[in-house]
């Protein structure tokens, strides 16, 4: 892109792409001199009716005078920009700043007439809203505050493109002209709709690639094994609902079909729509593909080539740059590069486009995995689990991602959020490009239904070829965050399943409270140890001896159920031995029949080798639904061998009704899960009434409370001022007192003692009893030390404190001495707040010392912070018993301390230039509290892409 010749240099950092409405994408550039011709042929692809809503009049085309104008842009006071696709516009935005007279003006104007002009073929497709949300960031970028414009009352769809943005504005009627004038700040309800709008289009994006219409496989080769031929296979025999086709350039001149599947040479020579491609060829024949794909007008593409940035040399990444913004030139997304494939088993789609040999079960478990690896384990341990233990609870759909260059967990998560035939999300992470949006969809998605996520390269570098963004934040806190969310974290693959096993057709938990009952002693005083390790409240085990029968279990477990005092049950089982001994189907159907008595409450079963219990528990739960005649009949899946699998999968007994073990059950079954070990069942259960308990604090997430003290205009005003001196800084002691107090928090004065002789005048100037203290770095907040000589209470004790600390570490010049008035005696905690670049700001707190330093005993928060969550962040951290009166101590003023968290969130949320708040210690007393120590770091802000418009991460 060549610079304008006009007085400003061409702004690159306004290029971005988008995703529109229909799922599509478009590229969003400023308009140079360069750009006539585009722009002519443009206009004349425009109807003339949008041409005379553009103009007021009959305007057939552009005169070399019109062209000028809409090409010559100063980029500050001129400014336009056009959506393109395949490099050709397909609709143009212009700003034109004017003063109060409605006449071309220069800054300090700061309002400016704008107008749009959309290609008939794109209209509807959202392409209109994406260029106001980015002409509006332009010019707030340029000092213009508000937009008006002049739109003919027949324009309704341009009257809604304004009304629907969400900004507040004015509307008039003046000369048969609709005049529209609003802010451009943006508000609560611009943001909204902000975000509904990227939910919408991204969902759909990934609905284009999950529910193909129509799909080829390039690169299916012509004798068999490869990977593009195992793929056109495996879609193929999953029983694809739509067209498939094979393409090989390779292919002989009269070949037509490859097993079986038309086949083609060039996706251009296929005769109708492809809505997704399969690109298996060299990396360095997907660039010539991906021309041919979009100027036949393919959707999507799934890149399983490899050779990209995984590689890790400068190459690969250039390589996998290119691919991306080729593919986005033409409006395309894409999964991958080094991607594993996608599944769908909707019966409406049946769709495997990846290397797995085999259709998952059919279920109720969206899966995400970034590594190929990973995903192959997942999609395996749900098989043999979804056939040993739950039977029919499978996949819905399957994405693993490979590079994600393109499509992430964000946009499959905007996907799963209201697919209906998803009801639990695990996700395999090794990076999250943008934590601030996952956090913000990961909060939407775990209100509405369980998001498990494992995450991988927790303590080193993301993997080859994975774009993130650099954090300061230790995987602790990230972890903390994610929670904060509602994410349930596990730490393991085994975890994963084990959560999303119970949590996909079991309900969730209304408490703590657990009720253990089965055959074996020995097995039900281990669950019960696992319960009170997880912090479960669990009843004494009932055992009903090895000679229990089914009818005893049913009774057992309906008591069970039916006791209020009781919010879950697991059941504990081993073999029995001996004549009349309980057989798997006969208990499994009792199970089945008691829980679904009382559907409120969750039941586990922890089995020992007990044959074919599990698939007992899934036949005697199920009906399979009867196929539609003219559906084919899924593959029968591959039969694990008996050493994978968790339990024997044995044939139910004869008596027992025959079951399809691949059909899904019918909505709304009990599919009661069963454990190999107690230790998982339980892990699992407390992961599902700690999910259960942050749905219901979600409900009403408390609010963030106003303080009649706190003056964020004057904390402004010394904010810029401070850091005109410089691009960051730290604040001295006066500064940073200066600017809490506008915040309402009080820090008690140090003053400096370099002599004995200016200790004691400071302890007249603060009053005795002080404290002394050695302010030098490697004794600051290290009592244990020896640093701090507290309740000095007269002129001679402060003396003899003096001396003692010079006599033990040296001249006062190293220890940088300090005098401070005594506070009250309680409980001395530590408070930060910072704001990084990747998650956003970070509200900490925790025990002051060993407690937070050694052993990590801290708790975190988003700003801002609500009272709810100030609350609840005082009671999460370990040792939070220290503040409520352990051992007979006298309980600290956890509502000042509240208080103060609140105070330090608002400052930091006002604020932004404020990248770094540390009060330390704050000692909390019985009434009331003390700051001791402030220090405070200014920094212009971090950018925040999530206040911006919508965009795609930058290639």
């Amino acid at each position: 892109m060549q610079t304008s010749p006009d007085r400003h240099e061409y702004p690159a950092h306004w290029e971005a792409d988008v995703v529109l409405r229909d799922g599509g994408t478009a590229r969003i550039r400023p308009i140079t001199v360069d750009d006539a011709e585009r722009l002519v042929s443009f206009y004349e692809q425009v109807s003339d009716e949008s041409k005379y809503y553009r103009f007021f009049a009959p305007y057939p085309r552009l005169s070399a005078k019109d062209v000028h104008r809409f090409t010559h842009h100063d980029f500050v006071d001129r400014v336009g920009l056009a959506a393109t696709v395949g490099g050709e516009f397909i609709a143009t935005v212009r700003y034109d700043r004017i003063g109060a007279d409605g006449t071309p003006a220069s800054a300090p104007a700061d309002e400016a007439e704008v107008a749009f002009l959309v290609q008939d073929a794109h209209q509807g497709r959202g392409v209109a809203s994406a260029l106001l949300e980015h002409i509006a960031a332009v010019a707030r970028e340029r000092g213009i505050r508000r937009f008006a414009a002049e739109v003919l009352p027949a324009n309704t769809k341009m009257i809604k493109v304004f009304t629907d943005a969400g900004y507040t504005q004015k509307r008039s009627f003046e000369d048969g002209v609709v005049r529209l004038e609003f802010d451009l700040e943006p508000t609560d309800r611009s943001l909204a709709v902000q975000y509904a709008r990227e939910h919408r289009a991204e969902a759909r994006s990934v609905q284009r690639l999950l529910a193909p219409g129509s799909v080829a496989v390039i690169g299916a080769g012509r004798t068999p094994g490869g990977v593009g031929r195992s793929v056109l296979g495996n879609i193929r025999d999953a029983g694809f609902t739509g067209r498939l086709y094979a393409v090989n350039r390779a292919l002989p001149e009269g070949q037509k079909e490859l097993d079986g599947v038309p086949a083609h040479r060039s996706v251009r020579d296929i005769d109708g729509p492809v809505d997704l491609a399969v690109v298996a060829v060299p990396a360095e024949q997907v660039l010539d593909v991906v021309t041919e794909c979009g100027e036949h007008g393919v959707q999507g593409l799934v890149v399983v080539s490899a050779g990209y940035a995984e590689t890790g040399g400068i190459e690969g990444r250039d390589r996998q740059r290119a691919l991306v913004r080729h593919a986005r030139t033409y409006g395309m997304r894409i999964i991958g590069p080094n991607a594993f494939g996608i599944i769908n088993t909707s019966p409406r789609v049946r769709l495997n486009a990846s290397l797995a040999p085999e259709t998952p079960r059919p279920g109720r478990i969206g899966l995400f995995a970034q590594s190929g690896a990973i995903g192959i384990a997942l999609l395996s341990r749900l098989h043999r689990r979804g056939g040993g233990v739950t039977g029919v609870t499978g996949v819905s759909t399957f994405v693993s991602s490979g590079n994600r260059a393109d499509v992430s967990g964000n946009d499959v998560l905007q996907y799963w959020y209201e697919d209906p035939d998803t009801d639990v999300v695990l996700m395999y992470l090794e990076s999250i490009g943008n934590p601030r949006k996952f956090t913000r969809l990961a909060r939407r998605t775990a209100a509405a239904k369980p998001l498990v996520v494992v995450q991988g390269a927790r303590h080193g570098a993301a993997p080859q070829g994975h774009a993130v963004r650099a954090t300061r934040l230790p995987h602790a806190t990230v972890s903390a965050l994610l929670r904060q969310a509602g994410v349930i974290r596990v730490d393991t693959i085994t975890d994963l399943v084990d959560a999303g096993l119970l949590l996909a057709r079991q309900p969730l938990p209304a408490g703590p409270r657990v009720a253990i009952l089965g055959n074996s002693e020995s097995l039900g005083l281990l669950t019960y140890d696992a319960c009170l390790a997880e912090g479960l409240r669990p009843h004494p085990p009932q055992d009903l001896t090895t000679a229990a029968s089914a009818a005893d279990f049913h009774a057992a477990l309906s008591r069970a159920l039916a006791d209020d005092r009781c919010d879950a049950v697991v059941v504990t089982a081993i073999p029995a031995v001996g004549e009349g001994s309980v057989g798997d189907a006969a208990l499994a159907e009792a199970l089945r029949s008691a829980a679904a008595a009382a559907p409120a409450k969750p039941v586990l079963v922890v089995h020992v080798e007990l044959g074919g219990l599990a698939e007992a528990l899934s036949a005697a739960a199920s009906t399979a639904p009867q196929a539609a005649a003219d559906d084919p009949p899924p593959p029968a899946p591959r039969q694990a061998p008996p050493e994978e699998r968790p339990l024997t999968a044995q044939r139910p007994p004869a008596d027992a009704t025959e079951q399809d073990p691949t059909a899904e059950a019918p909505e709304g079954t009990r599919l009661i899960p069963a454990y190999p070990a107690a230790e998982r069942a339980v892990r699992a259960l407390a992961q599902a009434v700690t999910y259960a308990q942050w749905r219901r604090d979600a409900a009403d997430p408390g609010r963030v409370p106003e303080y009649d003290d706190i003056d964020q205009k004057g904390a402004a005003a010394l904010i810029d001022g401070l850091l005109a001196r410089g691009q960051g800084l730290t604040l001295g002691t006066e500064e940073t007192c200066d600017l809490l107090g506008h915040y309402g928090i009080d820090v008690h004065r140090a003053l400096p003692a370099p002599t004995p002789d200016a200790a004691v005048e400071a302890a007249r100037t603060l009053g005795h009893p002080v404290a002394l203290k050695a302010t030098a770095p490697h004794l600051r907040h290290r009592a244990d030390l020896g640093g701090v000589r507290l309740d000095l209470a007269d002129e001679e004790q402060l003396r003899r404190a003096y001396a003692e600390l010079t006599e033990l570490f040296g001249d006062p010049d190293e220890l940088r001495p300090v005098v401070q008035r005594m506070a009250p005696r309680g409980v001395d905690v530590v408070v930060r707040a910072v704001i990084d670049p990747a998650a956003g700001a970070v509200l900490s707190f925790g025990l002051a010392g060993a407690a937070s330093q050694l052993l990590g005993d801290t708790a975190h928060r988003l700003i801002p912070v609500t009272d709810r969550e100030a609350n609840s962040l005082v009671r999460s951290i370990r040792t939070a018993p220290l503040l409520f009166g352990w051992r007979g101590t006298a309980p600290a003023d956890t509502r000042a301390l509240e208080e103060l968290l609140l105070r330090v969130s608002r400052l930091v949320d006002d604020h932004p230039e404020v990248v770094a708040v540390t009060l330390e210690p704050v000692v909390v007393a019985s009434h009331g509290l003390s700051v001791l120590g402030a220090s405070v770091r200014l920094a212009p802000p971090p950018a925040r892409d999530d206040l911006g418009p919508r965009t795609l991460p930058a290639y």
